[in-house]
């Protein structure tokens, strides 16, 4: 098997070193030295964005928090009608810009496409900023609910991260939530914030067979009031899982 060779190197905003390596036609993000996303497994980045417009009332604006190699991006866009808006939320600059720079026909070069807005920062600033602005929210930014790695996306995923989206979501909008693992406790969540809730399970690689991912998916419909949450529940903090435990791409 051929080697691995690396492209370019850069710092993430924690300090950590990235790489962007490349093996033949294949290219792979490495985060520490582990493997965070590659060009040969994103069938389930592809089916977050197809499940999330397939259940959106409308299809004028979403928003995608988490750029990686660009597959839910491009996905977004295939759906997008010619005046449609992705705005694109990324915290790590270095991936827009080997987006742009280098691996832009991995997915069809989504970032050159003129519906398609980047925004460097952070995607929950993003959310907690917008109200009624976006008919769907596709988020694929760390582990999911269950085992994140970046203890600040605790917010995210709590009840008032929930509220945030569903506040940044017109009537008829989708939150969806890219997860390598299921998690009742975050559909049970979801329902507590208004949204009608659902989980499904999607091929890591869009074929059958293999591993799988899960895709969390809220809807926000008229009359479907907030569940009131306990105070301790508000108050308490989602212990994250061991980092690297989902195993989103292959390791070589």
């Amino acid at each position: 098997m051929k080697p691995w060779h690396t492209v370019e190197k850069a710092k993430a905003p924690d300090g950590t070193e990235m790489a962007l390596c490349r093996r033949e036609e294949e290219w792979v993000v490495r985060y520490d030295g582990k493997v965070l996303m590659s060009s040969r497994q994103h069938g389930s980045e592809d089916a977050l964005a197809e499940l999330a417009l397939a259940r959106a009332a409308h299809r004028r604006a979403v928003l995608v928090g988490g750029l990686g190699l660009g597959f839910t991006v491009r996905a977004a866009l295939d759906r997008m009608p010619a005046d449609g808006k992705v705005v694109v939320a990324e915290l790590t600059p270095a991936l827009v810009d080997w987006n742009r720079r280098l691996v832009a026909d991995l997915a069809g070069r989504p970032l050159d496409d003129p519906r398609a807005h980047v925004h460097v920062g952070d995607a929950v600033r993003r959310i907690e900023e917008a109200h009624g602005a976006y008919d769907a929210i596709l988020l694929d930014i760390d582990n999911g609910p269950a085992s994140m790695v970046h203890d600040a996306n605790h917010r995210l995923y709590g009840p008032r991260g929930i509220a945030a989206c569903k506040r940044a979501l017109r009537e008829g909008g989708v939150l969806a939530v890219w997860s390598a693992h299921h998690d009742d406790r975050y559909v049970e969540r979801l329902e507590r914030g208004g949204l009608a809730a659902e989980m499904k399970v999607v091929p890591a690689r869009g074929t059958l067979g293999g591993q799988r991912h899960v895709i969390f998916l809220g809807v926000k419909r008229s009359g479907r009031a907030p569940r009131p949450v306990p105070a301790a529940a508000e108050a308490s903090r989602f212990k994250p899982g061991p980092p690297w435990r989902r195993n989103r791409r292959p390791r070589d």
